[in-house]
């Protein structure tokens, strides 16, 4: 009998920029990514979040080939966890301003599913639950927090996203 697999919780969260990172509607918001970036590597049930080049934020990391797309991608212990930290601090600070530097979107871009522990999931894995959350809504392949589903069956995605399935530019 083999022992049973332990999972994570993998969360994306996209955003559309209203304007260049360097530009000054979005010096707030860049100047709180390393302190919300390091309560979250502090955060009890804190796991694993994606960094870019520099080994800090994810910013220049590219997704959907959209220039005005940035990823937020990590790792965490549970659902219950995840809530904890994105419901506080700093966190919570910037959350209610998120209206001032992103755009308001009707499709979604969270996405939440669950990986086997130690798996560190890619950005064609994201873009794929994230497409797959918009075609057919909360699964247990790809969630939200308002509809989540338990860990069973958690399987991470092995291959690339295919051509024409990202957001158009």
């Amino acid at each position: 009998m083999t022992e049973p697999v332990a999972y994570e919780l993998a969360q994306v969260n996209l955003g559309r920029l209203k304007a260049p990172l360097d530009s000054p509607q979005l010096k707030d918001f860049v100047d709180g990514l390393d302190p919300v970036n390091a309560d979250a590597d502090d955060a009890d049930g804190f796991v694993w979040r994606l960094q870019g080049e520099a080994g800090d934020d994810a910013t220049d990391v590219p997704v959907f080939g959209d220039s005005c797309l940035i990823i937020n991608m990590s790792v965490w212990r549970d659902t219950d966890a995840l809530t904890a930290y994105m419901h506080q601090g700093r966190h919570r600070e910037m959350l209610a301003r998120r209206r001032e530097w992103f755009e308001r979107v009707q499709e979604a871009m969270v996405a939440l599913w669950w990986v086997p522990s130690g798996h560190r999931p890619t950005v064609a894995e994201a873009e794929a639950r994230v497409l797959h959350l918009r075609a057919h809504g909360p699964t247990p392949y790809a969630f939200t927090l308002r509809t989540q589903f338990p860990p069973r069956w958690a399987e991470p995605l092995i291959g690339e996203v295919p051509e024409g399935l990202g957001c158009a530019l």
